[in-house]
């Protein structure tokens, strides 16, 4: 019983009195404060800014004060299961590591530790195109743990890259493929901006290195410019930027392309409405994720949570639903969908 809370708090008291503390704060919103006194200021403010005002980031935590629990008592639940099924596979918890791009700007381990610690909770590791580490290594580093695979999808004629990612990841063991309907072009945030920073845009591998490991990139690359690509980085990470934020979104009937090279479940993350989930049913696809991206990509934007039911009712069981954006600390109860997705905070 070692993973339920009232033990593990017992583990903790029991350290307390040897004068062990805990490593980091159990009041979430203490992680950032501690991680701004130890990021830089670029580093910082990516992984905290949102788009515009940040009205979407802070209107997606006030939608939850909505909520509240209502005890049941007498009926001898002290030991509930967590354990549920998405997707055809069962996990122990209902929650999954949402991609986070660019991870090793907070810390040297980046996505590897993420994906270690995802595998020992056995709980879904999601990785994002925006790795800062290799999809092979990702695999490597979680063993025998769920992996899924997020795709920015590269613009119609890059389609050869877009079959070479997805190969890539199913060859590593990635069961799911999650694609983002959002991030066609990056968010307006005044945090990145006032520090002129855009981490896929240096003259290094962390924001790129899903392309700089890419044989098909490189190939064309080098085609194109007679020189491998840690030859000329700061052009090929302008390419490869271009390439999966190309400002230019796909149609609904394009997701055929990817149901004919992906043959694992897919899943579309950025549904807001009724109509875009009924059209997710109509094509064909296994889940979707009701998600706005945490307020990052666009200020303004419907709250997640308060859309989350009438979605839920417009499906039905005919696709899994996840949800992320918004969830502010621990103890959010699961309304409807049958997985949390949990993002910045982690990180």
């Amino acid at each position: 019983m070692a993973n339920v809370p009232h033990t593990y708090g017992n583990e903790v008291y029991a350290n307390g009195l040897q004068n062990i503390k805990p490593a980091i704060s159990f009041n979430p919103p203490d992680w950032e404060t501690q991680a701004r006194d130890l990021l830089s200021a670029d580093s910082y403010n990516y992984i905290w800014g949102s788009a515009g005002l940040r009205k979407t980031d802070t209107d997606n935590r006030d939608a939850f004060r909505k909520w509240a629990l209502i005890p049941s008592r007498l009926v001898c639940a002290d030991f509930p299961s967590l354990k549920t099924t998405v997707l055809g596979h069962e996990y122990d918890y209902p929650i999954a590591v949402a991609p986070i791009g660019v991870q090793r700007i907070f810390h040297r381990d980046g996505e590897v530790a993420a994906a270690q610690a995802a595998s020992a909770q056995r709980v879904p590791y999601i990785l994002s195109t925006a790795s800062s580490t290799s999809i092979e290594d990702v695999a490597a580093a979680s063993g025998d743990g769920a992996r899924w695979y997020q795709l920015y999808w590269p613009p119609r004629e890059h389609d050869e890259i877009t079959v070479s990612l997805l190969q890539r990841a199913k060859c590593a063991g990635y069961r799911v493929l999650v694609v983002t309907l959002d991030t066609y072009i990056l968010g307006w945030r005044p945090s990145d901006l006032n520090n002129g920073y855009n981490p896929f845009l240096r003259a290094d591998k962390i924001g790129v290195e899903l392309g700089f490991s890419d044989p098909v990139f490189r190939r064309r690359f080098r085609e194109r410019h007679g020189v491998e690509v840690e030859e000329d980085m700061v052009v090929a990470a302008a390419e490869w930027a271009q390439m999966i934020f190309p400002g230019r979104s796909h149609a609904l009937e394009e997701i055929g392309f990817l149901q004919a090279h992906w043959d694992g479940p897919i899943v579309l993350k950025g549904i807001q409405s009724v109509a875009d989930a009924r059209r997710a049913v109509e094509v064909g696809v296994q889940g979707i994720v009701v998600s706005n991206h945490g307020g990052r990509q666009q200020d303004g934007a419907i709250r997640s949570l308060d859309v989350l039911p009438e979605i839920v009712d417009a499906v039905g069981d005919r696709l899994e639903v996840l949800f992320d954006s918004g969830g502010p600390g621990w103890g959010r109860v699961r309304m409807s969908p049958k997985r949390w997705r949990s993002g910045r905070r982690w990180c």
